[in-house]
């Protein structure tokens, strides 16, 4: 498919990463419309049925119908499929195919993968594409193990297996579907030290990132370690630790959340809490009965989202830690952006404040949007539905459910653009840099 798009039609590589998504979205869309797709039997709205295949292709989440009991096991089967094609890349995925049967790799071939997989450099692309398949099946088959374990004892051993992977690679892809059943995600296992924490840890392997896998595998020191890792690592780390103190905070006396649990529970949940905005979309405590503060809390860590290169979507950890450290570094006096003994180039810190502008635009564009087309919601909620759309993690506080038809076309679109959009403005920034030979006289302007 990606020689027919290059090739025949002659797309760039962005425009052929973007068609490669809508393509893939379309397929799965019209597989999903199918009778044996539904456990009824009979066709599905086109719409709903578009609505879920973009969801799962953008590893998003937000679902118009319960995935535990509207579809079929071979409908199930057709949203994880879309899921880890969604969260590895189709190109990824042609590129590992086309290893397996043999075939040459050409030039265009790395190109594409350069991009599709947000890499510095076109060298070892070949073996990163296979460490990061033979990593992402193993990590997946021991989440599978681990999930087995309490999965199977409640289903049987069929239906058990077929739970334990599913949840294992809606979570290390972050996509956040589950099949528990009437959109109630893992509330009923609030209390499973194994599923919370299986879970939580495959969210957070799944959304660090291919190339920080990669440095982590071959750590050899934290020399090693190039900046880009350390700061992945840093803001993740500090993201989550920051997230559960202010969830269990402001959620600890909260009947609705975390109020009638025990200390380790609350402890636990606040943990989950913190972690799947960051851009899975399971939750173990109601969404929508989690205070004004809780959800000004889950919003941000959403739009924030997981790593560049991952199978997490938002503004992206390294690009929120560039715009912290260059506040911190314009408080200090400093000419520069310094962290980790480095400086970072103007280019890298406009790019990043770019990329926050284009999404904060998108999210209250859509957030005003769907103020139109749902006027029963809260704005709050609404905002929280832009931003779990966006950030693709599949969090709602039920609005997903009551959207109108011209709602869940805004969403969907916007999950589209949240999974291929960010990356395209990145790569035509980078790519289509203009170098005018001359500059402008220095003008003067008052901030602040």
């Amino acid at each position: 498919m990606a020689k027919y798009l290059t090739k025949k039609v002659k797309l760039d590589a962005v425009q052929v990463l973007s068609l490669g998504f809508a393509i893939v979205i379309l397929i799965g869309a019209l597989l999903l419309t199918l009778p044996i797709s539904s456990v009824s039997g009979e066709y599905t709205n086109f719409i709903d049925a578009i609505f879920t295949s973009t969801s799962a292709v953008c590893v998003t989440g937000l679902v118009t119908l319960d995935t535990g009991t509207y579809w079929s096991p071979f409908g199930q089967t057709i949203i994880i499929i879309l899921i880890e094609i969604g969260g590895l890349g189709f190109m990824s995925l042609t590129t590992f195919i086309a290893i397996l049967l043999g075939k040459k790799i050409t030039l265009r071939d790395r190109l594409l993968m350069q991009e599709a997989m947000n890499t510095f450099n076109l060298e070892g692309l070949v073996r990163m594409v296979q460490y990061v398949f033979a990593l992402t099946f193993s990590v997946q088959f021991c989440g599978a193990l681990l999930l087995s374990t309490q999965f199977i004892p409640r289903f049987g051993f069929v239906k058990g297996i077929f739970y334990s992977l599913f949840h294992s690679i809606s979570a290390f892809c972050n996509a956040g579907f589950d099949l528990i059943g009437n959109f109630n995600s893992l509330v009923g296992y609030s209390s499973n030290v194994v599923i919370l924490l299986t879970i939580s840890i495959l969210i957070i392997i799944g959304g660090l990132g291919f190339a920080v896998w990669l440095e982590i595998y071959n750590y050899k020191g934290a020399k090693r370690l190039s900046a880009n890792s350390k700061m992945v690592l840093l803001m993740t780390t500090g993201l989550i630790i920051g997230g559960f103190l202010l969830i269990l905070i402001f959620e600890y006396n909260n009947p609705n959340t975390l109020g009638n649990m025990n200390f380790k529970d609350k402890i636990l949940n606040a943990y989950f809490a913190s972690v799947s905005p960051r851009t899975a979309g399971f939750n173990s405590i109601s969404t929508d009965g989690m205070s004004m503060s809780g959800k000004l809390v889950t919003i941000l860590l959403m739009f924030i989202g997981g790593s560049s290169g991952s199978t997490a979507g938002g503004l992206k950890t390294a690009t929120f830690g560039i715009l912290m450290f260059t506040v911190i570094s314009v408080l200090r006096g400093r000419e520069d952006t310094e962290v980790f003994n480095r400086r970072f180039s103007k280019d890298i810190v406009y790019r990043a404040f770019t990329l926050l502008v284009i999404a904060m635009i998108l999210v209250m564009v859509v957030t005003m949007i769907l103020t139109v087309t749902e006027p029963d919601q809260s704005f709050i909620n609404l905002l929280y539905e832009a931003t779990s759309a966006f950030g693709t993690v599949g969090l709602t506080t039920g609005v997903t459910q009551q959207l109108s038809t011209i709602g869940k076309i805004v969403i969907a679109i916007t999950m589209y653009f949240g999974r291929v959009g960010p990356v395209t403005v990145i790569l035509a920034l980078v790519t289509k840099k203009k170098k005018t030979g001359y500059k402008y006289p220095e003008a003067k302007i008052l901030i602040g």
